[in-house]
């Protein structure tokens, strides 16, 4: 088993303000900018402007049904990300950028504000066998230069879950084929599934089979 590296100082856990959308998802390491217009989400931002600047972008399941508090539901693993750039409108609205730090747990905490607020804990994803590991990466680096032309090759050195999302957001995925690949915490498992939708779909226009 390998542990994400811990956002929380040692802490096991925080209390995360969270931003629910349906159809996003915040990888590790990718950037996302988000137009804030929301009352509720405006105060999430200036709060987190005066804190540390980190959110959870919880993706919202495409089912129409509620919690019980009435709010909708989200998938039980999220992206934890940082504020690196804003800028307030003159109408109180906020554009952010956001840098994905890790997959997360989540659990729906109180909050005393008018956005919703969750307890994360990092997640703990199981290696791909060291016997393996050459051969998955081989194929998902030979799927994510098919889909990347504009790439001649991948730096060495990249960690394996790296690769897996870098295929799994070239590939557009609709949510309901990507929920369950982004909550996958085995990464054998997520690497064939990524492996698996991408022989499924054409390829676009000047890509090279």
């Amino acid at each position: 088993m390998v542990g994400a590296t811990d956002p929380f100082g040692g802490q096991g856990s925080a209390i995360t303000p969270l931003f629910p959308l349906p159809n996003v998802f915040l990888f590790p390491g990718a950037r996302m900018p988000l137009h804030v217009f929301e009352p509720r989400y405006r105060q999430m931002v200036q709060d987190l402007l005066d804190g540390n600047g980190r959110l959870v972008m919880g993706t919202m399941r495409e089912s129409p049904t509620r919690a019980g508090s009435g709010v909708p539901p989200v998938l039980p693993i999220a992206g934890l990300g940082e504020i690196f750039q804003h800028e307030r409108l003159p109408d109180g609205r906020f554009l952010i950028w956001l840098h994905g730090l890790v997959r997360v747990h989540l659990r729906e905490a109180p909050s005393e504000r008018l956005y919703r607020r969750v307890e994360v804990r990092p997640v703990c994803e199981t290696v791909v066998c060291p016997s393996r590991e050459a051969l998955v990466r081989e194929k998902l680096e030979r799927a994510v230069l098919q889909r990347c032309p504009e790439l001649d090759s991948l730096p060495p050195g990249v960690p394996l879950a790296q690769v897996i999302d870098l295929l799994l957001l070239r590939l557009q995925l609709p949510q309901s084929a990507l929920e369950p690949l982004f909550c996958e915490l085995d990464l054998e498992q997520r690497a064939l599934g990524a492996l698996l939708e991408h022989a499924r779909r054409p390829l676009t226009p000047g890509t090279t089979p």
